[in-house]
């Protein structure tokens, strides 16, 4: 039943499988592009400390970036328009850049938990 269910999971949130999440993924990257935003610039470190983590523990340059990219999608959010449609076409939503840090970070805090070591920091919501 598990194997099943597990399997039914893979097929529904695949988008070259599920027309659905095609759809689904298509029209988040349409909205990510109008703004010129990366689907991993979504997180929010204040939520998971675990991406504030992963967050430092990029280069300065990629932090840097995303910020600059954020502001940017603030601004025209604020003015109520989007980028041009050339510069719409150069952007990569789906081109991640916290998405192996952020498994490093997890696969630390999960093997401090296994040998029963302190977290490094508490795991508290603002």
């Amino acid at each position: 039943m598990t194997s099943m269910l597990s399997a039914f999971s893979q097929w529904f949130v695949n988008p070259r499988r599920n027309p659905l999440a095609r759809i689904h993924m298509l029209t988040i990257s349409s909205r990510l592009r109008k703004f010129g935003l990366r689907y991993d610039d979504l997180y929010d470190p204040y939520f998971d400390l675990d991406i504030k983590e992963a967050l430092a523990r990029l280069p300065q340059e990629v932090v840097d970036a995303r910020i600059q990219r954020l502001k940017r999608a603030m601004d025209l959010s604020m003015k109520h328009q989007y980028l041009t449609d050339d510069l719409q076409a150069l952007q990569t939503p789906f081109k991640s850049y916290l998405s192996d840090m952020l498994a490093l970070v997890k696969k630390e805090a999960a093997e401090r938990q296994a040998l029963g070591a302190l977290p490094i920091y508490e795991r508290t919501l603002p």
